[in-house]
């Protein structure tokens, strides 16, 4: 089982999380978590979670994800979806959570749609 890896990068006062691996139950839950609660505690309010190297996402992973996104619409932020792949969006929409979470299919409509905001 491989370790989940993230990046941080930003782009202007947009934050752009690159995933990669597995989002799942005691491996990427717990690092998602960690880095949200970071982004949001240094006010950061524009975050994208770039989804398209994340291979398998869980129960675990989703509920981090709509953790993430509660913590942050409380704080004023908002968080957005890029490029997940096609297992990891059917997930999403099996569990409902599209129609409440932007997703995105390119880093430059991600990037956009904050400034109509």
């Amino acid at each position: 089982m491989r370790a989940m890896k993230v990046d941080v990068r930003h782009v202007d006062d947009v934050i752009i999380v690159d995933l990669e691996g597995r989002l799942v139950m005691g491996v990427g839950d717990e690092l998602l978590r960690d880095v949200m609660n970071e982004l949001i505690a240094e006010d950061w309010k524009k975050i994208v979670l770039n989804l398209s190297r994340v291979a398998v996402m869980d129960s675990s992973g989703i509920g981090e994800v709509v953790s993430g996104w509660k913590l942050a619409r409380r704080f004023g932020a908002s968080v957005k979806l890029m490029r997940p792949k096609p297992q990891v969006e059917r997930t999403l929409r099996l569990t409902q959570l599209l129609p409440l979470l932007e997703v995105y299919d390119d880093e430059t409509e991600a990037l956009a749609s904050f400034q109509t905001n």
